[in-house]
């Protein structure tokens, strides 16, 4: 069964996208096989791996979240995407924009993307969540269908502004639609080590967050090539190997993995006895 992590924050430009996009590539590239679902209706996260054009794929997230709503299955053929880089995809564009309106009238509306991820959690080993930058029923929904949430936090002014609010939406979430949620933890991302704003709010950080937070060893360098990539329809991986960036996220994924292993052998043990 898949481990599910939502890469998540209310902020827009705090690297939700190149987070899950640069979390997805080295998960594939440690052999582990990746579904990266869009819940963006930007659709960064597809034009990340090449789909710029709604026009190459037949079906979204936007006929997913309609698919179960309606009770009406979907051709799982037709809609996972599939990457150069060994990355599925579930794609998103700016039809799930609307969506939010029939959410609303939805039974059980915070429960749809779950209900889809359920049908595909033992294709994988992990299933990775862009979220949109809100607190509305998308966000809500990818939190509800996630075993983990990881937060990025910009290392720029105000980049912890609306932390509070995010986190009480994460407790909510735990305490009355998924109790199994954990924060895996705040990655600190665009750092400059070279000026001391960007160390003071990483120390910030740290320090009023890290006692009842995990705050990631590794932060996320600033990289003009990490911008690029976004570009380019290619993960930094691809576009980047060997740049300080992809360094960064690469020690960042080993994380990841070395805690979902940690997590899977005391849960093996626990069943054992």
């Amino acid at each position: 069964m898949a481990e599910v992590i939502a890469i998540a924050n209310q902020k827009g430009g705090v690297g939700k996208t190149m987070t899950s996009v640069s979390l997805s590539a080295c998960l594939a590239l440690h052999d582990k096989k990746v579904l990266l679902v869009d819940l963006d209706p930007q659709g960064h996260s597809t034009k990340a791996f090449g789909y710029y054009d709604s026009s190459q794929y037949p079906l979204s997230m936007r006929d997913v979240i309609l698919s179960v709503i309606q009770d009406i299955p979907i051709d799982k053929e037709q809609l996972i995407l599939h990457s150069d880089e060994n990355v599925d995809i579930v794609p998103s564009n700016i039809s799930l924009a609307s969506i939010n309106a029939t959410l609303e009238s939805a039974m059980c509306r915070e429960t749809v993307v779950k209900r889809f991820i359920d049908t595909v959690r033992e294709d994988y080993d992990f299933i990775v969540i862009d979220t949109n930058p809100s607190l509305d029923n998308l966000p809500i929904n990818a939190l509800t269908a996630s075993d983990k949430v990881i937060i990025t936090v910009q290392a720029e002014p105000y980049g912890v502004e609306g932390m509070a609010d995010l986190l009480k939406s994460i407790n909510m979430v735990k305490n009355n639609l998924n109790h199994y949620l954990k924060i895996e933890g705040v990655l600190i991302t665009m750092t400059n080590e070279r000026t001391n704003l960007s160390k003071k709010i990483t120390n910030d950080v740290r320090r009023n967050f890290g006692s009842h937070i995990n705050i990631f060893d590794m932060t996320i360098p600033r990289c003009t090539r990490a911008a690029e990539s976004t570009g380019t329809g290619q993960s930094i991986f691809m576009y980047d190997p060997k740049g300080s960036a992809t360094k960064a996220y690469n020690a960042f994924t080993k994380e990841v993995i070395l805690n979902a292993e940690k997590e899977h052998k005391r849960h093996k043990n626990t069943f054992i006895r």
